[in-house]
């Protein structure tokens, strides 16, 4: 797996489709809002001071969708053929959920078209209910499903099934002993390791998966450590100036690390 924005010197930079297959694309997502029971019956009843919330929030998502390209810096402005936005009033969490769908004919994904007109519908959300409820929360904002394009379909619930599956592969799942003898499994907990840019080039692999209980401490060091052991061509990892992210935060030796963790190693990125 790599990331297409990055160039091979860790450059930020847009993707060139234009020698890309034109082909049908969608993509839905999904995120949700949560007020008072108070403020959600109000909005049930259109009793809120600001007026039509649902139609209102709709039409800034779809807004939103058709201006992704103004908002996220090296998005291409895609001529969308269809933009929908759906509410689902959740009075026993107490919650509206939102749903987006886009889709066109063209060249590039409309995954981040998508996300970008759930979140910018419960922005609008916020906005028009906040008189009355100013502790709301936005969250679960999530890409569900997309189709189309070079890397084809992918759906967030078979993505769960598979990783589970994968867990329980004999990777990282061990047998020992339960009560009165019997072999019962126990999960060893893998982290996932991705090697970016550059160190990608470098190293000849982009991802790999490793064992927890390989790490001689559960921090930064002792992955690079582990990977050391595996092959000592990862000792590249020990270069001041080979940089490492947890979970996409950035990181330094003494972070922690857990298991199912994604642990990046990668050049510093500059802007191009």
């Amino acid at each position: 797996m790599t990331l297409t924005h990055l160039n091979a010197r860790g450059e930020a930079h847009m993707v060139d489709v234009a020698d890309k297959r034109e082909s049908r694309r969608e993509a839905r997502a999904r995120g949700c809002i949560h007020m008072q029971p108070a403020t959600l019956a109000l909005l049930l009843e259109g009793g809120l001071p600001k007026g039509d919330v649902l139609a209102t929030a709709r039409i800034a998502g779809i807004l939103a969708a058709k201006r992704t390209h103004e908002l996220i810096p090296l998005c291409h402005a895609l001529p969308l053929s269809k933009v929908s936005v759906d509410f689902e009033m959740d009075e026993a969490q107490s919650c509206v959920h939102v749903e987006a769908m886009c889709r066109l004919n063209g060249r590039t994904g409309v995954e981040m078209e998508a996300l970008t007109a759930v979140s910018v519908a419960c922005l609008t959300l916020y906005d028009m209910c906040k008189a009355v409820d100013k502790g709301m929360t936005i969250d679960a904002i999530r890409l569900e499903e997309k189709s189309g394009g070079r890397s084809g379909d992918w759906s967030r619930s078979t993505s769960l099934e598979e990783t589970d599956a994968k867990r329980h592969d004999g990777f990282d799942v061990a047998i020992e002993d339960g009560e009165d003898g019997e072999k019962v499994a126990r999960d060893n907990g893998t982290l996932t390791i991705r090697f970016l840019a550059e160190l990608r080039e470098r190293l000849g692999q982009s991802e790999m998966s490793l064992a927890c209980d390989r790490l001689t401490s559960r921090d930064v060091a002792g992955v690079k450590r582990a990977l050391i052991a595996l092959d000592s061509r990862f000792s590249v990892l020990e270069e001041r100036r080979v940089l490492a992210a947890r979970n996409q935060v950035m990181v330094n030796d003494t972070t922690a690390v857990d298991e199912r963790d994604e642990i990046a190693f990668f050049p510093p990125v500059t802007g191009g």
